[in-house]
């Protein structure tokens, strides 16, 4: 991520913000999200560098949607969001695009384009909101809270997104749509429709 990324300057701002308005300490924050304080001070400074465990940490000690964290606060009247012009937001096994936040009677939407590399997988103790993926190709392991699934081409999973949570990509690279919902004001959406939840 370069020293001027635009990911960088909005999670400094963000982040900024949300620890004052909790008046939360660097110290407090550090423990809630077990992130280390000084780790914590270079994301607010904008020199850090972000990772997807980082982010969805402090999405889950702050209780806010990750797009609270990441947002820039543009919005025009068509969006177009191209591929080079947008951040990968990279862990240990998968790279992230933001790509829109949408919000509408009360619930967020985030849109995420989301690649696993071959041979790799990503953990996550837990978030919050609802998670939703559609997998566009290859084949995604699922695995949450124990309770494991394998996704083709055109297949869908949803779950609870505060469950632990695991993507492995075993026979090639996976790339899928992820979307994340949250009730606006915090806290996880709830699932609707015919899915059950994991």
């Amino acid at each position: 991520m370069s020293p001027n990324s635009p990911v960088r300057s909005a999670l400094a701002a963000n982040l900024r913000r949300e620890r004052g308005r909790r008046g939360l300490s660097l110290s407090e924050l550090s423990r809630l999200s077990k992130i280390g304080k000084a780790t914590l001070s270079q994301l607010e400074s904008a020199t850090g560098n972000p990772t997807i465990e980082t982010v969805f940490s402090l999405s889950r000690a702050l209780e806010v949607p990750i797009s609270d964290l990441l947002d820039t606060g543009h919005a025009e009247a068509v969006t177009v969001v191209r591929a080079a012009d947008v951040d990968v937001l990279s862990g240990e096994g998968v790279d992230l695009r933001p790509l829109r936040r949408i919000e509408a009677g009360g619930v967020i939407v985030e849109v995420y384009d989301q690649q696993v590399r071959a041979d790799s997988q990503q953990p996550s103790l837990g978030h919050a909101g609802t998670e939703h993926t559609v997998v566009q190709s290859g084949t995604l392991s699922v695995e949450v809270d124990g309770h494991r699934v394998e996704l083709g081409p055109g297949d869908y999973v949803s779950f609870d997104a505060s469950l632990p949570h695991r993507y492995a990509a075993n026979d090639g690279p996976v790339r899928s749509v992820l979307l994340l919902h949250y009730r606006s004001g915090g806290g996880a959406a709830r699932q609707e429709g015919p899915s059950t939840p994991h």
